[in-house]
């Protein structure tokens, strides 16, 4: 027996379903869940973080929805994009990826001439595109994902030697480092530096080197912190947040966002009910809003969040891991790294809340408020599920087209 559209009946009841009638399992639909929630969780974040702004003289003109419909803006520009992403298959953006590591390059240094580059509180990082503030650094972050997944394939057989293996790579990253420091913005540095080492210790470079030129990193960091006066004044702040005058001063965010996360306890204030955020937390919305999450949802619900971004990150290794099985190294390279970023990113975020680690301008994934960030983000883990898609049509006996 079979129906109208020339099915057979007994098709109807397998357990996993067809590709003609829904595309549900042609990737990872947990995984785009879990993105959906903390993107979500983040919105409603923002407008409780931003909602009070108003009241302030500098946000006078802003409507309390003001962010809100902004962040769902930009939501809606990363669904559409990363849909776009999502068709073109990973043979291309390998074909592209030194084209566009030199298109990336090429914006960081337009970023610093006068009248391109936007300044703001001392900082040379966006682009002004009248909608939001595009901050090339973010790219880059994609970019050297792509780059390095590349390199990698294309240097397999040297991978284990210094000069041919590592150097050119130094030499790539030498150059980017040197123009997130100019504008300046070290924290993308750290983010940039920490995906391109994991790719390539992924990728098989030798281990021996690798932690050898880990320590180098190590001592690069520090040496440019220890050369900069504001940068120590931050360490100091954030090895005693509650002197007087650290308090007052570079330690004023940390010293509220601790005060949040005490507040909070163990269930939290409740939603819309944080103190901090009324202009006692400067930009909450974006650096600083897993300090709000904390105070409204307490323990319970920032342990969430970190599980949330665990479980995305755990999964995503297991999608490159399973391209690689399929010899499909740049596609497996490229889906570790990007989650490698998340991850890092993540960490770095959450550290700084909760006083862990220095006071770093850089924004939580998924959540925090911010237009390149958010595009980015949807673009890079559009091309992870990308992987996941091919991975599941080549166990189906397709081409990864």
């Amino acid at each position: 027996m079979r129906l109208a559209e020339g099915l057979p009946v007994f098709r109807l009841f397998r357990s996993e379903p067809l590709d003609e009638r829904t595309k549900m399992m042609r990737f990872d639909r947990h995984f785009l869940g879990v993105v959906w929630v903390l993107t979500l969780i983040g919105l409603v974040m923002v407008f409780s973080a931003t909602i009070a702004l108003p009241d302030s003289p500098r946000y006078a003109r802003y409507k309390p929805t003001h962010f809100f419909v902004r962040q769902a803006v930009f939501i809606l520009m990363g669904l559409m994009a990363g849909f776009a992403v999502f068709r073109i298959p990973m043979r291309v953006w390998q074909r592209f990826a030194p084209h566009l590591l030199v298109l990336t390059l090429a914006l960081l240094v337009l970023v610093l001439i006068p009248g391109i580059g936007k300044e703001v509180n001392g900082a040379r990082r966006w682009i002004s595109l009248k909608l939001f503030n595009f901050q090339p650094s973010e790219l880059m972050k994609l970019f050297i994902v792509l780059y390095a997944a590349d390199y990698t394939v294309r240097k397999q057989d040297v991978m284990k030697k210094l000069t041919k293996g590592f150097l050119p790579m130094a030499g790539a990253l030498g150059l980017i480092g040197l123009l997130l420091l100019l504008q300046p913005d070290l924290g993308a540095m750290v983010v940039i530096t920490a995906i391109a080492m994991g790719i390539l210790f992924l990728g098989g470079f030798n281990a021996v080197w690798f932690f050898g030129i880990l320590m180098t990193l190590v001592g690069i960091f520090s040496s440019v912190i220890m050369l900069s006066p504001w940068r120590r004044e931050r360490i100091f702040a954030y090895l005693n947040p509650w002197d007087e005058v650290n308090a007052m001063g570079k330690g004023y965010q940390l010293s509220h966002s601790l005060i949040a996360f005490g507040r909070g306890e163990i269930f939290g204030v409740g939603l819309g009910n944080s103190v901090e955020k009324l202009h006692y937390l400067p930009e909450a919305h974006t650096d600083f809003l897993l300090a709000v999450l904390g105070e409204e949802f307490g323990f319970v619900g920032v342990t969430i969040i970190v599980l949330l971004f665990y479980w995305l990150i755990k999964r995503g290794f297991d999608i490159g891991r399973q391209a690689v099985v399929m010899d499909r190294t740049f596609s497996g390279l490229v889906a570790q790294g990007i989650v490698i970023w998340i991850g890092v990113q993540a960490a770095i975020n959450m550290g700084v809340n909760l006083g862990v680690l220095p006071t770093k301008g850089l924004t939580l994934p998924l959540m925090s408020y911010g237009g390149s960030g958010f595009l980015i983000n949807s673009i890079a883990l559009a091309i992870l599920l990308r992987v996941d898609y091919e991975n599941r049509q080549i166990m189906r006996g397709r081409t990864a087209t």
